[in-house]
């Protein structure tokens, strides 16, 4: 037996009616804010370099993965082995060039190329409107995160976004500017916020809010760059 499947088999016995009182109380919407601590200590393990302690965060990870398997199993819905079949088969179909001659890639760049290619062939085949560019950003994602995830298909696909935005500003400042930089400016900024008692994360976030609805209005309306 593998370690995995020795770690699905305590999860399930943690879940059993005579099993754990803490775990068999949570649900998928109260493990929620576990998996992004487990995601942050794993991040913090990957900034300092402390691979002993990565680990460590990699496991705990991987048990909230695990857990949620576990929920999910028990509703009769899926369970780990269809999490891990999914996530393998979307792999071998998303390289085409290493496991199929139906593409090649040479570089990094060219992966990606492809990656998006098939991608965009598997939204086809669902039906998906591809229309609504921001619908799958993770409503989750830090702030900053989830503005730069909304920076990046606008300047991707090419959207109408004049207007919405001082993009022109936005690609002056960045000519010259340097991760030292950015990082006292991002600082100062939340420094003032909380001097003005304004809270950056919602700020940020309103503003990523404003900017997709106007963008995908215009989307919608046919409006060109």
């Amino acid at each position: 037996m593998s370690a995995i499947d020795d770690l699905c088999r305590t999860m399930a016995r943690l879940r059993a009616p005579d099993g754990c009182p803490w775990d068999r109380e949570q649900t998928h919407q109260t493990l929620a804010r576990c998996l992004i601590d487990e995601c942050s200590e794993l991040l913090d393990t990957i900034d300092r370099h402390d691979i002993l302690h990565m680990r460590e965060e990699l496991g705990d990870v991987l048990i909230q993965v695990v857990f949620h398997a576990q929920l999910a199993a028990e509703r009769g819905d899926f369970d780990f082995d269809d999490v891990a079949r999914d996530i393998n088969d979307k792999l071998v179909r998303r390289h085409p060039h290493v496991f199929g001659a139906a593409a090649t890639a040479e570089n990094a760049t060219q992966v990606i190329e492809v990656w998006e290619k098939v991608k965009a062939g598997e939204k086809a085949a669902a039906g998906k409107n591809e229309a609504q560019v921001f619908k799958k950003l993770p409503p989750r994602l830090p702030a900053l995160m989830f503005a730069e995830e909304v920076a990046k298909r606008i300047a991707k696909q090419k959207l109408p976004a004049e207007g919405v935005a001082d993009w022109r500003g936005i690609e002056r400042r960045a000519a010259p500017l340097t991760e030292q930089d950015a990082g006292r400016e991002l600082f100062e900024l939340a420094a003032a916020c909380r001097a003005r008692g304004i809270d950056p994360e919602m700020a940020l976030r309103r503003e990523c809010d404003r900017v997709v609805r106007e963008v995908e209005v215009r989307v919608a309306g046919g409006a060109t760059v």
